[in-house]
């Protein structure tokens, strides 16, 4: 039976609760990603910042705001401010079924992986879910050749 571990991403991108949102918005933007999870000093998970809530705090672009005074707006706002926190994670040995099927049920976009003290260890979202049906119908196509 497949578990969280065989797809989960264990390289990861994260930000301590005082970090900025311009942060935030450079990390994902470098880094192609729509998830930052947020941990504190000890490498504990306790909140979530996502695309939406980047966009979310933006000011928007109809009130007339240049990208320069936004980046100074976003310099003075931590995520710890906007991060979601309560946020559903699963443990390397969740059985990858249940975790997609939660996923799908709940619309998460992510799942952040812990260990049993709670310390991040990895994310899975819905990207690894895509990587893992697109090899599976490269392995389907490459049968029946």
């Amino acid at each position: 039976m497949l578990k969280v571990d065989d797809l989960m991403t264990k390289e990861l991108f994260t930000l301590s609760e005082s970090d900025n949102l311009k942060m935030a918005r450079s990390l994902m933007d470098l880094q192609r990603i729509r998830h930052i999870p947020i941990v504190n000093e000890d490498h504990k998970f306790i909140g979530l910042v996502t695309h939406r809530d980047i966009l979310r705090a933006t000011i928007s672009q109809l009130a007339g705001i240049d990208p320069a005074t936004q980046g100074e707006i976003d310099s003075g706002i931590p995520v710890g401010e906007i991060m979601r926190t309560g946020i559903k994670t699963v443990t390397a040995e969740t059985p990858l079924k249940e975790a997609a099927l939660t996923l799908l049920d709940h619309k998460y976009g992510c799942f952040p992986v812990v260990n049993e003290q709670n310390e991040l260890i990895g994310i899975l979202t819905e990207a690894d879910f895509l990587k893992l049906t697109i090899s599976l119908m490269d392995a389907l196509e490459n049968s029946e050749e």
